[in-house]
């Protein structure tokens, strides 16, 4: 699907603190020269990688073109040799304040040689540590002055680590930043799928009638990666499944899903929507913690004719570690629309395949007509497939052909792939486009960073303190802990299990 502008966006800018990392060259950069062979960047435009190592322009530009040949996904390579020109570097220690003088000289000598104005977007692709320090130095040698142009600070997840650190960066932030200038990246809300749960409610309107406690029986999320946690068992010993998918990715769809009409589409209109949904979170009691919520860590198992490691054997994870690789909760939002509706999220690591998708789970019909036990009927479920595959997936009964009045479930889908003529781009194409025009919608705000943290800070510190609740092992490949299933038995369901063979609900997942 090709992005489409009614303008281009201002010239302008973008430096990105950390190029020297894998996001640069794996998602950034790739990400750009789409944009470039989309001809969707501004007339003048440049890019300064910025990192505490020491590298010319050319060397740069030699390390983003193995990156673009790497990762990038466009067929076209013919503008990598003008594409490379807009690249450029310099060297910055993100903790020197005096350093950032010289990225100041090469802002200063680029913005005369090209043309370019004040404009600049400056993106921390960096650890969360230095979040609240650089923009603190950019503001100290006044990178953040608006008077020659706007600035605006792209801020990678996670948007702290708990609610105090959390509120403790917003402050450091603010101190230098208007909120209009901070952009909270949340690669999820880029993908296709994830927007288009607002044109599907709101475009449609079989579906928005029955979008509430009175035809809707409960909701589930699912986000579920086939492989463990690789080489970085160090940095996930700080931060576990809770934190890195479910405060902020699998919230997020909470939000869009559970949200009012916003009166336009605007970002602050859509925002504070999704901000009300947040903010009516039902509070986690202590005491109903290890019953609405399970944890769990993969255990070495054999998949596939292969042998994996468990988590806590995994490089840089401590052998007595509690940090959870698969989390579930049940919960509820307390408004007039959701009311009573139990919603299930849950994100895992070693699971059977990799699949992220939203489950509308339809009540069932009042009575039952073609049953031949009195028993329910299939219920009608509206599967929001995120990835693979993205897609949309309505599931209703059918009569089975012959005698009688046997009903099966059938499916009526819709794939993004079907679009043969249409490219799919990629989060993060979408959001960096975004943030050079200024559109801030699919951009967390703080005040919705800081209700889901609010949200979820009783179950960080009742895992910590708690030594009750366990952490449940789950073999590798498998759909986690069983104890999970004890969350939605008690409202007479079962977890979607997608994916069981390739012919499954009819749209293709990984095995």
């Amino acid at each position: 699907m090709k992005l489409i502008l009614m303008s281009k966006p201002e010239n302008q800018i973008l430096i990105i603190f950390g190029a020297s990392g894998d996001l640069t060259k794996r998602k950034l950069i790739p990400a750009l020269y789409a944009l470039e062979i989309q001809n969707l960047l501004p007339e003048k435009f440049a890019i300064i990688g910025a990192s505490r190592t020491e590298m010319s322009d050319e060397d740069f530009r030699v390390a983003m073109k193995d990156g673009l040949q790497k990762y990038s996904n466009e067929k076209d390579k013919s503008k990598v040799d003008d594409f490379q020109k807009k690249i450029f570097y310099q060297g910055v220690n993100a903790d020197e304040p005096e350093t950032y003088k010289k990225l100041a000289t090469k802002l200063s000598d680029l913005q005369k040689l090209l043309g370019i104005g004040g404009n600049s977007i400056y993106y921390l692709s960096t650890p969360p540590s230095l979040y609240g320090v650089i923009p603190k130095n950019l503001a100290i040698n006044t990178l953040n002055d608006q008077s020659n142009g706007w600035k605006r600070v792209i801020v990678e997840k996670p948007f702290g680590y708990d609610l105090q650190s959390a509120i403790e960066l917003n402050s450091d932030l603010v101190k230098d930043w208007l909120e209009d200038q901070i952009y909270r990246i949340d690669h999820y809300l880029g993908k296709e799928t994830v927007q288009n749960v607002l044109v599907t409610r709101f475009t449609n309107g079989i579906f928005e009638p029955l979008w509430n406690r009175n035809y809707v029986d409960h909701v589930e999320i699912t986000s579920a990666e086939s492989i463990g946690v690789e080489n970085r068992g160090g940095y996930y010993e700080g931060s576990g499944a809770l934190r890195d998918m479910i405060q902020n990715h699998l919230l997020q769809v909470v939000g869009l899903i559970a949200m009012e009409p916003p009166s336009s589409m605007q970002p602050d209109a859509i925002r504070n929507e999704t901000v009300k949904v947040f903010q009516s979170l039902r509070p986690f009691k202590e005491e109903e913690i290890s019953k609405s919520t399970i944890r769990g860590q993969y255990l070495s198992a054999t998949i596939r004719g292969a042998v994996v490691k468990g988590y806590r054997e995994e490089v840089g994870v401590d052998p007595n570690s509690k940090t959870e690789t698969f989390a579930a909760l049940k919960f509820f939002i307390d408004n007039w629309r959701w009311g009573g509706v139990p919603f299930y999220v849950r994100s895992g690591k070693h699971l059977p395949t990799r699949v992220s998708e939203a489950v509308i789970h339809f009540k069932p019909t009042p009575h039952y007509l073609f049953s031949r036990k009195a028993a329910p009927e299939p219920c009608n479920q509206l599967v929001i497939r995120i990835q693979p595959d993205e897609g949309i997936l309505l599931k209703f009964g059918m009569k089975t052909p012959g005698a009688g009045f046997d009903v099966q479930n059938v499916n009526m889908d819709f794939h993004y792939s079907d679009l043969s003529n249409q490219r799919i781009p990629e989060a993060y194409e979408r959001l960096l486009l975004d943030c050079m025009t200024g559109d801030s919608t699919l951009y967390a705000r703080n005040d919705a960073v800081i209700s889901t943290w609010k949200f979820l800070d009783p179950v960080l510190k009742a895992w910590k303190n708690d030594s009750v609740i366990p952490v449940y092992g789950y073999p590798a490949g498998t759909w986690g802990p069983e104890q999970a299933d004890d969350l939605v038995k008690e409202h007479g369901t079962t977890w979607r299990y997608p994916c069981k063979n390739l012919s499954d609900d009819g749209i293709y997942c990984e095995l």
